[in-house]
């Protein structure tokens, strides 16, 4: 964010160099350029005061349910066009293998959607964890982790420095680490071996997990018909005790 001879002497070239790339780039310049990374910086580290603030100066006049669904329409084409299937697969399959084990841990926000995620998972397989909410016990798990196994995060901004400091710690001890965070990109995705960036804008004050929870949905879906006998075993065995419990309420 500095001047362009700052940038030029950080980086070891000359300012017409700097003003080169910023037009590669698509900028008249390097004022224009700076000023796109201020925005986007800026974005970043908003809070839902700013976030609010941004929509309703420029809120359209139709009702806020049709305000909802064109933001959720767009954050869903527009995130599924740059998902590789690929690497939704490989997650799939990552978290179905029966011989690693699972864990998962989500923010002050994404939490709920982690416990969703490992509400199902324990139906589906064995070997699944979920990381409590304070992160004093966190290296509890940590000292479990080993290569094979994964942790699965949600951190979307503001970015959780528990959370950072959680990658890094995984990443030593040579676990794998499936991120969803949003389309800005948490710290944490530099030490992914797979990330999902969800869009997240909606007209609130509050972030969208719409979209995240999709993706999630989708992941079930594929990781339950991964091995789907044993699942279907588990799912069985389970509705016998419900039954001894009488949890639910039987109708015939």
């Amino acid at each position: 964010m500095g001047s362009i001879t700052a940038v030029a002497e950080a980086a070891g070239v000359s300012t017409p160099t700097v003003v080169r790339m910023a037009k590669k780039l698509g900028f008249t310049g390097h004022p224009e350029l700076q000023a796109a990374l201020r925005t986007e910086l800026e974005a970043t580290i908003s809070t839902p005061i700013t976030r609010h603030d941004r929509w309703a100066r420029d809120a359209p006049d139709t009702h806020i349910l049709n305000r909802f669904a064109d933001a959720f329409s767009e954050n869903l084409l527009g995130t599924l066009s740059a998902i590789v299937p690929e690497t939704f697969n490989a997650v799939a399959s990552l978290i179905a293998d029966p011989e690693r084990d699972i864990y998962l841990v989500g923010g002050r926000i994404t939490r709920p959607i982690a416990e969703y995620f490992f509400t199902h998972l324990q139906v589906i397989r064995t070997g699944t964890s979920l990381l409590a909410a304070g992160s004093s016990t966190w290296p509890h798990h940590v000292l479990n982790m080993g290569p094979g196994d994964v942790l699965v995060a949600f951190d979307i901004r503001r970015y959780e420095n528990d959370l950072l400091r959680l990658a890094e710690m995984t990443a030593a001890r040579g676990a794998t680490l499936v991120l969803f965070t949003d389309s800005w990109g948490s710290p944490a995705a530099k030490l992914a071996d797979h990330a999902f960036y969800s869009r997240s804008e909606a007209p609130s004050a509050w972030d969208s997990s719409v979209v995240t929870l999709f993706i999630v949905e989708a992941l079930i879906g594929a990781i339950q018909d991964e091995n789907w006998q044993h699942t279907h075993d588990r799912m069985n065995a389970l509705e016998d005790l419900f039954d001894q419990t009488k949890l639910f309420r039987k109708f015939v």
